[in-house]
């Protein structure tokens, strides 16, 4: 059951952030309107990592960020004149102290402010504004520190209009057959599909003629579409897999038919993605959300059966498994049962609206097909998100006695949920290579399941470079990796035998288990191209493991051969080392691995460690962020004052103690400024130490002194929090 909790987290994860599924059901949610849709901006930091797009794509580990300089833009299209009653920016460290928000109907002029700041706060703002536009644009024009804009995300909520140019939207009168598509492409006509034979000896029929499953979840945004989806079949791929199914998949489904993809047209059922993803529905009770998201599914239904990308309907995912995040014991096997009844009848209703295409349910692991047996007849076939245990769900499959054929809609690579921790603690990502062969046993697992296993789309073909997007991504900024090819030249596709990305055979990091904040560290790659094409090396940080960061950090790095520096980051606790190798033909090579940021070593005598400690104030909400935590040796608890412009924390040694060096590491909430004092009675105060100019991480400085008292006073705050430390270390050297 450990195995199963651990993979709900992460699906979770990937599917709420990097996988934001448009079109979602949802019960009186305000509409994002600008998710997905396409962004410019006035400049990008890094084109393949921190593009604008990223700030619209419903990933909250992915950013924008721009050049150091005033003034800045970032914009995105609507897609029509809608009405825009609220803004949510999420603000990256690099935020805009001044900034307005604009709408425009034509993009390129007409604008007009509907928000104005010169004290922006950063991190989340939600923004109650009024106004109507298609455009709508953030002009940064005052950057709250040296760096420049970034955002993980930049929401657009609102009312969209009408466009009468569509022929999907069900609001007009003079709808056509979405089943016709705008322009003519290989798929001009609706489908009939249908699971075929029985018995073990089933097929899936396409207009009578048996078709396999071989394809990818798709990534880019809708809009993308008709930019990504040769990638896609270049693979040789024939199918896409969305998550949610509303307006914007017509840009999809067009997009599909032109290039000769069908889709499995997927519809989000709460909790989705695993425990925790879209909040808790009981679905004994709940009737006006099983109501109203049945009718939202059959409206879709209804718009996009004769559509000639449709290949099927996959109602739900992962939400057997994210159950377990709301529910417990005997509740829980009522209300799982619950939602496979539900499904069930939203399958009948599906089935009397369109009876050409058959019907799945996806969840995370075959212990989801026994509610689905009890529960789901009207099922035409079975799906599950499998990684490294793609080979064992024949097993299953058998020992069940299931009267369904499968497709895996999920698999590749093992997670992280399923691998073996490395030396400092954390989940041993694989290799490009070993990533690339999971691929191919994948597929040869399923299809040896002879009759029973009817294909797969595969995870994941998306965009992002960020935590997420290097575990499970095949062309991470549009570049193509190992496991892209590995693909094509199992599904004999166009993209077979052509140039190929760099080769990462091995990367070490000497010493990872106790790299030194703040001081350069090397790891080694053993790195070679199969066409000879000049290489560029690009490195990167992730703190997933110490703060759950989605998102890499570009780093600057020094090149010697295959003998790569870079400075240690300042925060303690395992990091994660990326470094992508790009050949300048579409192709990367990706290799991670973990190091540990321990403190600089202090020699002598922690006069403080487990000493008594108070505070001017301390946060009790969650965790226990009182003054003892900043003493006492762990450099994964810390102090937390209130959020004041000052503060103090101060230590009682128990009686004069010598002492001459410290040592204070920060939390991201640091003092600029501050004083060490020391008292004998804890009244009278003396100031051995003053720093102004202070920049977090870790600060260790000289400061000598006998005394029973030591405080920290905190005098200008760093960022708009308050004060927060890991540790303070008062040293009596040798």
């Amino acid at each position: 059951m450990r195995v199963l909790a651990l993979s709900a987290a992460v699906a979770a994860t990937l599917v709420a952030t990097v996988l934001a599924a448009p079109g979602q059901a949802a019960v009186a949610a305000p509409v994002n309107l600008s998710q997905g849709k396409p962004a410019t901006a006035s400049s990008v930091e890094n084109a393949d990592y921190t593009p604008a797009s990223a700030a619209f794509d419903g990933d909250a580990g992915t950013r924008w960020s721009s050049l150091w300089s005033d003034p800045q833009w970032i914009q995105v299209d609507l897609g029509q004149e809608s009405t825009i009653d609220r803004v949510d920016l999420r603000w990256e460290g690099a935020y805009a102290k001044a900034y307005e928000i604009q709408v425009s109907d034509t993009g390129t002029g007409g604008w007009t402010t509907i928000h104005s700041t010169t004290t922006g706060p950063g991190g989340t703002e939600s923004l109650d504004v009024d106004g109507e536009g298609r455009f709508v644009r953030l002009q940064g024009t005052a950057r709250a520190n040296g760096y420049g804009y970034s955002l993980w995300e930049f929401q657009v909520f609102g009312t969209a209009g009408t466009d009468p140019t569509d022929p999907t939207d069900p609001t007009d009168p003079g709808e056509v057959d979405p089943g016709h598509p705008n322009e003519p492409g290989p798929f001009t006509t609706p489908s009939v599909v249908e699971v075929a034979g029985g018995d073990g000896g089933w097929s899936l029929q396409v207009n009578g003629k048996p078709y396999t499953v071989k394809g990818f979840t798709w990534g880019p945004s809708f809009a993308e579409a008709d930019t990504y989806m040769p990638g896609l079949t270049g693979m040789g791929a024939n199918t896409t897999r969305t998550w949610g199914t509303g307006a914007d998949t017509k840009t999809l489904l067009d997009s599909a038919a032109e290039h000769g993809v069908r889709v499995v047209n997927g519809f989000w059922l709460l909790p989705g993605g695993g425990p925790g993803s879209g909040g808790c529905i009981n679905y004994t009770t709940d009737t006006t959300y099983k109501s109203t998201t049945k009718t939202d599914i059959l409206n879709w239904v209804e718009v996009y059966k004769s559509h000639p990308a449709t290949l099927m309907w996959s109602v739900g995912n992962e939400s057997l498994l994210g159950l377990q995040n709301c529910f417990s014991g005997d509740v829980l096997e009522a209300e799982r049962n619950a939602y496979a009844a539900y499904v069930n009848e939203v399958a009948v209703a599906i089935k009397a609206i369109d009876p050409n295409h058959p019907i799945t349910s996806t969840d995370a692991w075959t212990g989801s097909w026994p509610y689905y047996k009890a529960n789901t007849p009207a099922l035409d076939l079975l799906a599950v998100n499998s990684y490294g245990d793609v080979c064992n769900i024949q097993e299953t499959w058998e020992d069940g006695d299931y009267d369904w054929p499968y497709i895996v809609t999920e698999g590749g690579a093992a997670g992280e949920w399923e691998v073996p921790d490395d030396a400092n603690g954390v989940p041993d990502e694989p290799t490009d290579i070993e990533k690339g062969e999971a691929l191919r046993d994948s597929w040869r697992c399923i299809t040896e399941h002879e009759g029973v296993g009817l294909g797969a789309t595969f995870f994941h073909y998306g965009l992002e470079g960020d935590f997420g997007g290097v575990w499970f991504n095949v062309n991470p900024g549009g570049n193509k990796r190992l496991g892209y090819y590995t693909v094509a030249d199992m599904w004999n596709g166009s993209a077979a035998g052509g140039n190929t990305p760099p080769r990462i055979t091995s990367m070490s990091i000497p010493s990872s288990g106790s790299i030194v904040a703040g001081e350069p560290f090397t790891f080694g790659l053993s790195v070679s191209d199969p066409d000879g094409d000049p290489l560029k090396y690009v490195t990167f940080f992730n703190s997933k493991y110490i703060d759950n960061a989605g998102g890499v950090e570009y780093v600057e790095h020094q090149r010697s051969g295959d003998a790569i520096t870079v400075v240690a980051p300042q925060k303690l606790g395992v990091w994660k080392a990326y470094v992508f190798v790009e050949d300048g033909k579409g192709n990367v090579g990706v290799e991670t691995r973990s190091f540990k940021v321990v403190p600089p070593a202090v020699s002598g005598t922690n006069v403080a460690l487990g000493k008594t400690a108070t505070a001017s104030s301390f946060q009790t909400w969650g965790d226990n962020y009182s003054p003892g935590r900043a003493f006492d040796g762990d450099p994964a608890t810390r102090w937390s004052a209130e959020w004041a412009p000052t503060g103090w924390i101060q230590v009682d040694l128990g009686s004069p103690k010598a002492f001459d060096r410290f040592q204070l590491v920060w939390e991201a909430a640091y003092a600029k400024s501050y004083e060490v004092q020391t008292s004998n009675d804890g009244t009278s105060w003396s100031t051995v130490k003053t720093v102004t100019g202070g920049d977090g991480g870790i600060d260790t400085f000289d400061a000598a002194g006998t005394a029973r008292y030591v405080r920290l006073n905190l005098t200008e705050r760093g960022t708009e929090w308050g004060y927060s430390l890991f540790e303070v270390g008062v040293y009596d050297l040798p």
